[in-house]
């Protein structure tokens, strides 16, 4: 044993290490270890995620729109409330007994001073 030649093994072939950049697609490489190109299992899986991605971005975009009528809708309401509270007081002093003989004596009609006379027809 002791005069024996040893035996080296043989040395490895290294492989050329990988570049650690810092771009996107050598991210998914090490998450993924992808190493010969987009293997075709993947694509439809991200079709699917771009897809509800996209269902994602219109939806927010119709509620926010939907949210922004809302609003301008609420700010119209409270002007037509106060249109509607101006115009009913105005009604209201407009028909006041006093105000409507004011306004029927330009006429010429005078506000009766005695009750009227029931007609009885036998």
């Amino acid at each position: 044993m002791l005069n024996e030649y040893k035996q080296n093994p043989e040395p490895a072939v290294n492989a050329p290490e990988e570049k650690k950049g810092r771009s996107l697609f050598a991210l998914l490489d090490r998450w993924f270890r992808i190493e010969h190109g987009v293997s075709l299992n993947i694509i439809p899986k991200l079709a699917f995620v771009a897809l509800i991605g996209l269902i994602y971005i219109g939806y927010v975009h119709y509620h926010e729109k939907t949210i922004r009528r809302i609003n301008r809708m609420k700010v119209e309401i409270e002007d037509l409330r106060t249109d509607f509270t101006t115009l009913k007081a105005k009604c209201m002093i407009a028909s006041k007994q006093s105000e409507v003989a004011r306004k029927v004596q330009r006429l010429g009609l005078n506000e009766l001073k005695e009750s009227p006379k029931k007609i009885i027809i036998k």
